[in-house]
């Protein structure tokens, strides 16, 4: 290990403790506390990213990201003081779970189709208080110069749209997506400390495409039809056939 990942490990955890702090003498201000999106940003800075934006940054939008890194979140905070949906299994952790809940994260059981009509619900909630809503399609973490397929059924709970408030593709691309990655089996500690002890900036684009339209929002499938095209384009690959 080099001395950048404990440097860094230090600063984060001095960091989260102001904002925890800052969190909760704010908690009783009305409107969405504002201290999660900046300790995000924060995390995001500490780990060395250096984030470009293309396109208009929405103000109120659902937007639907590709998937690459835990770095993503941080990111997509920072850039458009988003709000985040993550799996259910991310509850089985305290701490996570904690952090996720500040930032008014909304939990989905993606096994449970039952559920589908209360996450609908969750989700315009989530919406109505902090304006920026961000759901992962593709379901996890990909290569970062490719795309998995996008999952329609995890559209579900935005079928249709909440009214008046745009769908938004958003492509995230690093300049070393091997570096930053989180694939397969590695174990979660090791990416991040992977990436905590880079000697070069973390560079990354992110790109708010225009928002979907017309037959693009007529159902899951066209959603997840569309997204997949339109990140496909944006990221100069061939489109691959959307998994259902």
């Amino acid at each position: 290990m080099n001395w950048r990942a404990p440097v860094r490990l230090v600063v984060l955890a001095l960091w989260l403790v102001a904002c925890v702090t800052a969190y909760y003498l704010l908690a009783l201000l009305p409107g969405r506390n504002p201290v999660p999106p900046v300790f995000l940003a924060g995390v995001a800075f500490i780990a060395g990213v250096h984030i470009t934006v293309e396109g208009q940054r929405p103000r109120r939008a659902m937007l639907l990201a590709n998937h690459v890194s835990w770095l993503d979140i941080p990111a997509l905070a920072a850039t458009a003081r988003s709000a985040f949906v993550a799996h259910d299994g991310l509850q089985g952790h305290p701490v996570f779970k904690a952090l996720c809940e500040m930032n008014d994260t909304v939990f989905i059981a993606r096994s449970q189709r039952h559920t589908v009509s209360r996450q609908v619900d969750q989700i315009r909630a989530a919406i109505d208080e902090c304006d920026v809503l961000t759901l992962f399609p593709e379901g996890t973490t990909g290569p970062g110069d490719a795309l998995l397929p996008i999952k329609s059924s995890l559209l579900s709970a935005i079928d249709p749209p909440p009214r008046d408030v745009p769908v938004v593709p958003v492509l995230l691309q690093y300049r070393d997506p091997q570096g930053i990655a989180w694939l397969g089996d590695q174990p979660g500690a090791e990416n991040f400390m992977a990436i905590m002890g880079r000697a070069q900036p973390v560079e990354l684009t992110v790109q708010f495409l225009p928002p979907l339209k017309g037959e693009e929002l007529a159902g899951r499938k066209a959603m997840a039809a569309a997204v997949e095209q339109r990140l496909a384009a944006a990221l100069g690959l061939a489109n691959k056939a959307t998994k259902a």
